[in-house]
């Protein structure tokens, strides 16, 4: 469910926006008019429809622990024999 606060009331009430975000995108008016859309994080990626990119992950605030990327499994063809003759 859509929700809308003004710019003044989003100012004065992060924290409620914050939590109505939780229940759908927070429509931020300014004069009236749509200027900004909040989403969790979790909405904004499916959104996005792909996984966190590794530039993503690092620029991410407190990065600085483990962070956990999808590996993709990579087939190696064994090395040809070389002439030398």
């Amino acid at each position: 469910m859509t929700q809308f606060f003004t710019a003044r009331h989003f100012n004065q009430a992060i924290h409620q926006a914050k939590q109505a975000a939780d229940n759908g995108p927070v429509v931020v008016t300014d004069r009236g008019r749509p200027s900004h859309v909040l989403l969790t994080y979790q909405a904004y990626q499916q959104l996005q429809g792909s996984e966190l990119s590794l530039l993503d992950a690092l620029a991410m605030p407190d990065s600085t622990g483990a962070i956990d990327l999808p590996l993709e499994a990579r087939q190696v063809d064994p090395p040809r024999p070389i002439d030398l003759t």
